[in-house]
Parts: C-alpha cells; structure tokens; sequence
C-alpha cells in the first residue's frame, strides 16, 4: 500500500457512495444547506467507515447498500460531534474552513449538528441497530461530561482509557459491528467489539500526543490550557514538566496497537486484512 491514501482506494466506491448518501439526506434552507454540504463534503479520513469496511471485506461479507446507509449514519454522528465540539473549543477553522459556529453563530450551530443527529438517527430506525447507536451516543456523551467536570484535575490513566473508550472508541466499535450480519454469521461480536475499541482508544491517545507535541492554530487553546489532563501529564504527574509522561505514552499507544492487531491475527490473509493492519500500524507513535 501507498499509505492511508493507497488503503483508501480499496474502499473508494463504498466511500463515494457514502459521501452521496450523506449530501442527499440534507435538506434545510439556505445559506446553511450549502455550508452543511461543504463541510460534510471536505477532505476527510472517513477513517470510521474504513476501518470497518476493511474490517468485514477482510472477512469475505460483501456490503450491501443498507449496510451503506448505516456508515453514512456513524459519518453523520461524528460530523455532527465535529460541530458541536467546534462550539465548545471555540474554534474558528475546521478542516481549513470557516466553522458552522464561526459563520451562523454557536446557536445556529448547535442546532445544525442536532439536525445532523436527527439525520442519523432516521437511518439508524431503518437499519434496525438503534440499540448499539443508543449506547454509543449516550457513551460518547458521558465521555464529554466527565472531561468537563474534570478538568484542571489530574486523574488515572484507568480513567484516562475509559474516557478515550466512550470519546472514540465505542464509535469505532459501532461501526464495525453494526455491518456484521444477524448473529448466524460466523463473525464474532465480540471480537469485533474488542477490535473496535482498541483502534479507537489507539487512536485516541495519538491524537492526543500529537495535541500536546504539536499546536492546532485553529484553535485558540491548547487541551492542556484547557485543563485537559491526558496521558502524558498523567503518567508524569505534572503540567509543567511532562517529557518522561510523553514517552510512556508513545508506550501505551503502542500497546494498544498491538492489541488491535493481536485482534485480526487470525484473519485470512488478503488484501483487506493487510491493509487493516497497515493502518493499525500506521497508528504507532516510533
């Protein structure tokens, strides 16, 4: 593979074709309609319905049109996240544009990334995996309220996992198992779940290294100014001097990698599994 974009190509009509669902679903007034569409149409990873495309191609089952409709759900519910965490981090730019918030005002804001959510949840109904969407959601929520009412507070890395798990892994998992067929498959839930999770917590505290090593100009602080303690000022137990914190994150992140690809290892090899666990890979911190 040529990288993210190389493994990209193998999904590339299942993304198109999601990115179209996505556009066609919505429908307000302008001049709104037209700056939602833009931005859901922005270069982005979709890294989401990559990963979980990979995921069940990499196990022979081919993706049905429905199965579609429930990926441009999860594109729906993270872009609508992406709105409202704009208003929250009071940022001017995203993805090299102007933000909803920014353009229309954080009320108008929150009200389009509701009405992105209210998008979603009509195709999560359809596709009858409204349980695993509930709980997503209401996960991804408490993970959110339990940053706010602990910042400035330096915590445990246990937390610290929980709190990546319900940000970002449990979307990640949501994604994956809502394509999996009814539980005759030969698919393990489980499996994937555990899958799932540890991308996401993997991908979280990349992330979260790469907030702390290197700074977003769109955004007017940093996590750290914002008393959002993650694991490099945890494992060194200060916000001023954290360099030993920062290695031994690179340390947990690779772990976590390891463990999502200890999670495929079993899989028969083809082209989607390599390139699932290229991506995994590609999540190391070296």
């Amino acid at each position: 593979m040529s990288g993210y974009l190389g493994i990209k190509e193998l999904v590339k009509p299942e993304l198109t074709a999601i990115e179209g669902k996505m556009l066609s679903a919505v429908g307000i007034c302008e001049p709104l309609n037209s700056k939602i569409k833009s931005f859901l149409s922005e270069p982005s990873k979709r890294i989401r319905s990559v990963v979980a495309l990979l995921y069940n191609k990499a196990q022979g089952i081919e993706i049905s049109d429905s199965q579609l409709e429930i990926l441009c759900a999860v594109e729906l519910v993270h872009n609508a996240s992406l709105i409202h965490d704009d208003i929250i981090d009071e940022s001017s730019l995203r993805r090299g544009q102007k933000t909803i918030s920014t353009i229309f005002g954080n009320k108008l804001g929150v009200i389009a990334g509701d009405y992105l959510l209210a998008v979603a949840m009509g195709k999560i109904a359809q596709s009858g995996r409204t349980e695993i969407f509930a709980r997503t959601l209401k996960q991804m929520c408490i993970g959110e309220i339990n940053q706010n009412f602990t910042r400035f507070k330096i915590g445990t890395i246990e937390e610290y996992i929980e709190k990546s798990k319900n940000k970002t892994g449990y979307l990640f998992d949501c994604a994956i198992k809502s394509l999996i067929p009814p539980p005759s498959a030969a698919i393990s839930q489980t499996e994937a779940g555990d899958f799932g999770l540890n991308f996401g917590i993997a991908f979280q505290i990349r992330d979260d290294l790469l907030n702390i090593l290197h700074k977003d100009p769109s955004k007017p602080s940093t996590d750290l100014e914002e008393g959002i303690y993650t694991a490099p000022i945890i494992y060194s137990g200060s916000v001023k001097n954290y360099t030993d914190g920062i290695e031994k994150t690179r340390i947990l992140l690779n772990n976590y990698v390891e463990k999502a690809k200890n999670d495929i290892c079993n899989f028969e090899d083809n082209i989607y599994t390599r390139a699932l666990n290229e991506l995994t890979e590609s999540l190391k911190d070296e």
